[in-house]
């Protein structure tokens, strides 16, 4: 089996910046997760308080999990001769290597008190469908 090499850059990019939060110096990354295997499944638990669930995107492209958020907020202030209208835009993603297959048509997320939970059932390793071929 031939490794992806953009698997490899992945790696690259988490190590660097788990060690950016480990000195201190910033946050590589803009939403901490969790990740569980078990026997079946995977389960990504990510931070993100403040979003709501319709600025969430979830996505699953072969082994990369995609998390990306988004929220926009205004505050109006009437002073007295003064009006103020802040307006303001954050916006987070993270992406992921997953350390196996999944079937995507079957990942469900869940999104409460500020917690994504996204659980997704792990495939069937393609080599277990393997069968002898008989050669001519």
């Amino acid at each position: 089996m031939q490794r992806n090499p953009f698997d490899e850059i992945e790696d690259l990019f988490d190590r660097m910046g788990q060690s950016f939060e480990d000195a201190g110096l910033a946050r590589f990354q803009d939403i901490s997760l969790d990740m569980l295997e078990t026997d079946d499944s995977i389960e990504v638990v990510a931070d993100l308080p403040g979003f709501e669930k319709e600025g969430l995107n979830v996505s699953v492209r072969g082994r990369q999990l995609s998390i990306a958020a988004e929220s926009e907020g205004s505050t109006d202030i009437d002073e007295e001769n003064y009006i103020r209208h802040e307006r303001s835009h954050r916006s987070v993603s993270r992406t992921v290597t997953l350390p196996t297959e999944v079937k995507r048509d079957e990942v469900t997320a869940r999104y409460q008190n500020g917690v994504l939970t996204i659980t997704l059932p792990k495939a069937e390793p393609l080599g277990e469908d393997s069968r002898n071929i008989d050669i001519e």
